[in-house]
């Protein structure tokens, strides 16, 4: 039970002490690109699904 304790202690010193947060400008810009970047996945995957739809529509 006690190296449980250990354990966590070193975890939440390491969280504070250690780890370098992103600024608030930072974590914008990072959560810009990745919405930017998911809505042209987005458009590209729905382009592939309307032309394979097509595609198939003429085969049949």
């Amino acid at each position: 039970m006690k190296k449980i304790g250990i354990y966590f202690e070193e975890a939440f010193k390491e969280l504070i002490y250690k780890v370098t947060w992103p600024s608030w400008k930072e974590l914008q810009n990072s959560a810009i690109i990745v919405m930017t970047a998911s809505v042209i996945i987005a458009i590209v995957i729905f382009a592939m699904d309307i032309s394979f739809e097509n595609l198939l529509k003429l085969l049949y």
